[in-house]
């Protein structure tokens, strides 16, 4: 009577090398990009913080105003921006700087509604922010 036959065919182990090759070759090119990608989507929201915190601060004293209270301008200068935000940022002439592991973005910021006019100068008045590049 002849032994049962132990252990795999050399096709059986090419074809495990080939899937294994196969599904790599899918796999990798997904995780070579998710630095690049994660410091994006770190820096929109950033820029979609800063937004939000001018928002809130137009609202806040629009609120004041209808109270009674004096408000000097319905729109806060850069460095009123920059100590609103969450996570705090650091007010520059050009916008609210945050630190990205290690790396400084900035959030421009506008002094008119269409954002096209940059601010100058860290008490500049903002209207608009956009997103760091």
């Amino acid at each position: 009577m002849r032994a049962a036959q132990q252990g795999f065919t050399l096709i059986e182990l090419i074809l495990v090398i080939v899937i294994i090759g196969v599904l790599s070759a899918i796999a990798v090119p997904q995780f070579v990009d998710v630095e690049a990608n994660a410091t994006v989507a770190a820096k929109k929201v950033m820029g979609d913080s800063t937004r939000s915190s001018l928002s809130g601060m137009i609202a806040d004293r629009a609120a004041q105003k209808a109270a009674g209270t004096a408000v000097a301008s319905m729109y806060p200068t850069v460095t009123e921006l920059a100590a609103f935000t969450q996570p705090a940022g650091t007010a520059v002439a050009t916008g609210v700087q945050y630190n990205l592991n290690g790396t400084n973005v900035v959030a421009r910021t506008y002094t008119d509604s269409t954002c096209t006019t940059a601010t100058a100068a860290a008490g500049n008045t903002v209207r608009c922010v956009l997103n760091p590049t």
